[in-house]
């Protein structure tokens, strides 16, 4: 009995320990395997409610808010801009018109100072006759009162005589205002009077609001100018992160399988290039898809080997067995040992 016991004891620590000793070479044939190893990837699952995905979502979500809002400012915009410029070509051909107005009214007044020069002098001179003859209606109306006063004419007759006079003096009066303002016409005809100066300072507005007109309208166009380059800048970027495996699952209607892949497994992660599967990580594997996109932004996932933080990027993976995408690890390109 004794030496059964015995037997059975030696037999036991044997194979416990080449069971040892084929766990220590299994342990050490795995980590050498994965480390050397280039074409292993980690399936990973990204839910749509995870906080990546919603973050994702909700900036695409404000990007294109923000986008619609400088769409609607850049319409404004240009609605605005294209009213400013009819109206500056609005102003810009009153320009013209002006000029060519002050040329035909000067044209005019050369031709017609002249004319009221001569009909001024005339005017004078008819004044300083009708002076003279007002000296005469003087006399005759001192002698028409001592008439009256002697008795020689009646009362009738002198207020008539002395009526006449009178109209004749406002008629005088009359003619001397209008002298005067003849010579103002030929004042406003011949020199550089306020009719003048008005048209100039009229002229100096024009262009001082075209002037002011053509700064605004610089100003208008870099601001949409600017605004058109953030729509393209947003526009780019949400291009970008719709490149995200996050933004794909949280906007997708089907399920997605993605998978890590390391920096140094690059070579392997191609378009198309087979998936496989395999049991105990490693051996009898299987082919269960394909990759179907590659992802460039980078990603940090801990090495479900070694458990240490490892830098890579993501794929999408076009599977025909699903549940390959819970394994812990799957290979591209072709099986890892040939089986």
């Amino acid at each position: 009995m004794h030496k059964s016991v015995l037997t059975i004891y030696r037999i036991f620590a044997v194979i416990t320990l080449y069971g040892v000793l084929a766990g220590i070479l299994t342990y050490a044939f795995i980590m050498g395997f994965y480390a050397v190893n280039t074409t292993w990837a980690a399936p990973v699952i990204i839910s749509s409610s995870d906080e990546k995905a919603l973050d994702y979502l909700a900036q695409l979500v404000t990007s294109q808010q923000t986008i619609e809002d400088i769409k609607v400012d850049v319409i404004h915009q240009q609605t605005t801009l294209d009213e400013m410029t009819r109206h500056r070509a609005s102003l810009e051909a009153l320009i013209p018109q002006m000029e060519s107005a002050v040329v035909e009214e000067r044209k005019h007044d050369r031709l017609t100072g002249p004319q009221l020069a001569e009909l001024d002098a005339q005017k004078q001179a008819d004044n300083a006759k009708t002076q003279a003859v007002l000296a005469q209606l003087q006399q005759l109306e001192s002698s028409t009162n001592k008439d009256l006063a002697a008795g020689l004419i009646t009362r009738s007759d002198a207020t008539s005589e002395i009526a006449a006079i009178n109209q004749s003096r406002d008629a005088y009066t009359d003619s001397r205002i209008a002298e005067v303002l003849l010579t103002d016409n030929i004042l406003d005809k011949t020199a550089a009077g306020s009719k003048s100066l008005e048209v100039i300072e009229k002229q100096a507005e024009l262009e001082s609001d075209i002037a002011q007109l053509d700064v605004t309208l610089a100003v208008a166009e870099k601001q949409l100018e600017e605004d058109n380059r953030q729509i393209d800048r947003l526009r780019a970027a949400i291009t970008t992160a719709k490149q995200s495996p996050y933004y794909l699952n949280a906007t997708g209607n089907s399920r997605l399988s993605f998978a890590f892949v390391p920096y140094d497994d690059q070579a392997s992660a191609k378009v198309g290039a087979a998936i496989y599967d395999c049991y105990l990580n490693m051996i009898v594997c299987r082919k269960v898809g394909t990759v179907k996109q590659i992802f460039t932004g980078e990603q940090n996932i801990v090495h479900p080997i070694f458990k240490t933080q490892v830098r890579g990027f993501m794929i999408q993976m076009d599977l025909s067995h699903p549940a390959s995408a819970q394994s812990k690890t799957v290979f591209l390109g072709r099986k890892p040992l040939l089986f």
